[in-house]
């Protein structure tokens, strides 16, 4: 027996074409797990309507949404410039924190004097322009040596893959809205420009002390991230990790990203993290109204390697087919989970050798041995459910929690379908018994289940069972 759903889920970004409730509930309805709110952009205002947007769909649905803040951090721009400024190879310019422009001088909203180095590279306009620092003429302002032609605008991002910015990566913007999304029914938190465990250690401490129960998603994006000796670290210390891959292309290489999304992927389900692919997965539907071979192909490898997530950035927050590009996506993820399996996780990583990770393997095992209809998980926090979705079971992982947070971060999960129930012995048995009865199972008149629980309900770590009941 096969049900029919997908294992990798999608996540979303909100923009001015799906910035309605229409929109929101189409989009849940076509295939979104969660709504990512890109903090770069918008109001306070405009987000407390997109929250209470994506609660009352989720709640009209059904079905449990996740809500991502993705802070802006140290994101790098040139100021405004007076026109459009050509430039040619050998050319200087000075970016000045302290300046507006004028002739070669431009305006930058970052102090860079204080951080960067002769000699550094320095990318502007998503690397279309190189430049290398030559001098550092005052405590504001660095000289810089064009590398080549082509033409600055102004606002455009400026990327520094070599300068060391010392873990000074939350902006007091970004505190500010971090302290906005601890009041807020926010699910998971999205640290950008991570260089070190101790980035996403820092945010921890100030979210707990505001009292917010998100979870960190630390977004790969620079050189230093992607260290041997640092990215392990990094995984273990966050909640769960996003390949950002466009600026990850600028800083590193483009040659290196689809090595580094394996390594994230492959240590995410080491660590029962959740993994999320990210940028340009479906980019020309923001304009066609079909996908390329390439990005099929795309899609297709994430799903292949095991990511949890893939995301949509601009093909949602602005461009013109969002409903034709999820249900593309969707098409993609249905067809290729159903063709390719993920490799075993003992094939991907070393395992761990703990509780948890023995009674997620055996329950996985067992219920592919005797080719059970799903896994039931009787989870608080949703840490069993994830180490459960770490080995990519090809059937579904019905988590059943008495925490409306853990649903909601569980709608991102590999494979989870979750649901929120009182505690109870019997919690599992009884959502299994509910589901069947409403025909989740395909109709079969006997199916069998795998339940995952322990004997204290409702305590975060004490799974410690595994029950295979048959349901008549």
């Amino acid at each position: 027996m096969s049900i029919i759903f997908k294992r990798t889920k999608i996540l979303a970004t909100l923009g001015p074409p799906t910035n309605n409730y229409e929109a929101i509930e189409a989009l849940a309805t076509a295939g979104v797990n969660g709504f990512r709110l890109n903090f770069s952009h918008g109001s306070y205002e405009e987000r407390d309507q997109q929250i209470e947007w994506i609660r009352t769909a989720s709640e009209k649905l059904g079905k449990p949404v996740a809500i991502l803040q993705d802070l802006q951090g140290p994101k790098i721009r040139l100021g405004n410039l007076n026109e459009n400024m050509n430039v040619e190879a050998g050319d200087e310019i000075i970016l000045d924190h302290a300046s507006e422009h004028n002739g070669n001088i431009l305006p930058v909203q970052y102090n860079l004097a204080e951080k960067v180095e002769v000699g550094q590279p320095v990318y502007i306009f998503d690397g279309k322009i190189r430049t290398t620092v030559i001098e550092i003429p005052s405590d504001t302002a660095i000289k810089l040596r064009v590398e080549n032609s082509g033409t600055l605008m102004s606002r455009k991002g400026i990327n520094l893959p070599d300068t060391n910015f010392g873990g000074d990566i939350l902006t007091p913007k970004d505190i500010q809205d971090v302290e906005y999304g601890a009041t807020k029914d926010i699910d998971y938190v999205a640290l950008s420009f991570v260089q070190s465990a101790e980035d996403i250690n820092n945010l921890r401490q100030i979210m707990v002390g505001l009292g917010s129960n998100a979870q960190i998603i630390s977004k790969i994006e620079t050189k230093a991230a992607i260290k041997d000796d640092m990215l392990e670290e990094i995984v273990k210390a966050s909640d769960g990790v996003m390949v950002a891959r466009g600026d990850l292309a600028v800083e590193a290489g483009a040659e290196v990203v689809p090595i580094v999304q394996r390594r994230i992927i492959a240590l995410c389900r080491k660590y029962g993290k959740l993994s999320i692919v990210a940028t340009q997965m479906m980019a020309s539907m923001v304009e066609n109204p079909d996908p390329t071979r390439a990005e099929v192909s795309d899609v297709a490898n994430a799903v292949i390697q095991g990511a949890d997530t893939v995301m949509l950035s601009d093909e949602t927050a602005n461009g013109k087919y969002p409903l034709e590009t999820v249900a593309a996506m969707k098409r993609v993820i249905l067809y290729t989970q159903e063709h390719a399996s993920v490799r075993p996780l003992h094939e991907v990583v070393q395992m761990k050798n703990t509780q948890q990770d023995a009674i997620s393997t055996a329950a996985v095992n067992l219920a592919q041995q005797l080719n059970v209809a799903a896994i039931v998980c009787e989870t608080k926090s949703g840490a069993t459910a994830a180490n459960i979705a770490a080995h990519r079971p090809n059937l579904p992982i019905i988590s059943v929690t008495s925490e409306k947070r853990a649903a909601q971060q569980l709608a991102l999960s590999y494979a989870n379908k979750s649901f929120v129930r009182p505690d109870g012995e019997k919690a599992g048995l009884e959502l299994a018994k509910e589901l069947k009865a409403a025909n989740f199972f395909g109709g079969e008149d006997r199916i069998t289940v795998a339940i995952v629980s322990g004997k204290q309900p409702g305590l975060i770590g004490a799974t410690d069972t595994i029950r295979v009941r048959v349901l008549e």
